[in-house]
């Protein structure tokens, strides 16, 4: 069902599993598959893991079932992935929304907020239609009230909180690496 661990192995693996939580077009997908290449381990994104599921686009899925219904699939499919070793997640902007959803990302694996301003998001989103709560009259009054509303959420699950800004997807990822090193290795240093 899911595809085998990255043949590319880092020269120093970090153990366990890393979440990436931020708001859509915080950067999740792109340095989540790069930090994965990098470390070793299986990258996912949650939200084409519910399309590949479905076989549908996610505004379909609103379309038909609504957001309530996304985050019920949302929950299901986060709930199995996390159940996964070494791997590296990023999860769809609104996960977070869900408190189960909280604690299950926290008990296994660390989690790394990918934070970035509201413009920032607008400037990387504008164009993109898929995303079905940016299709309004003012979609970056909405990124804006997303981030007021999600931000406490990301900073209440986060271990790790990266700001974006408007660096590379590389030097983001090589700065994240060098965090989860320091977060991770007194870890391991302590079990031996």
């Amino acid at each position: 069902m899911f595809p085998s661990p990255a043949a590319h192995r880092a020269e120093t693996p970090l153990p366990g599993n890393i979440y990436l939580v931020g708001l859509m077009g915080a950067g999740k997908t792109s340095v989540g598959r790069f930090l994965a290449k990098r470390l070793g381990k299986t990258f996912y994104d949650c939200d084409h893991e519910i399309e590949r599921r479905t076989g549908v686009k996610i505004p379909v899925i609103f379309d038909i079932e609504g957001e309530q219904g996304f985050r019920a699939r949302e929950t299901a499919v986060l709930r199995e992935l996390t159940t996964l070793p070494e791997i590296v997640l990023a999860t769809g902007g609104g996960a977070v929304i869900s408190p189960e959803n909280r604690r299950n990302l926290s008990a296994n694996g660390t989690v790394v907020y990918l934070r970035a301003a509201p413009s920032d998001l607008w400037q990387r989103t504008r164009n993109d239609r898929n995303r079905p709560l940016l299709q309004t009259a003012d979609p970056q009054a909405k990124l804006e009230q997303l981030f007021t509303e999600r931000d406490p959420l990301y900073r209440e699950v986060a271990s790790i909180i990266v700001d974006t800004g408007s660096q590379s997807v590389r030097s983001l990822a090589h700065r994240l690496e060098q965090q989860l090193q320091e977060r991770l290795r007194p870890r391991e240093a302590g079990s031996a």
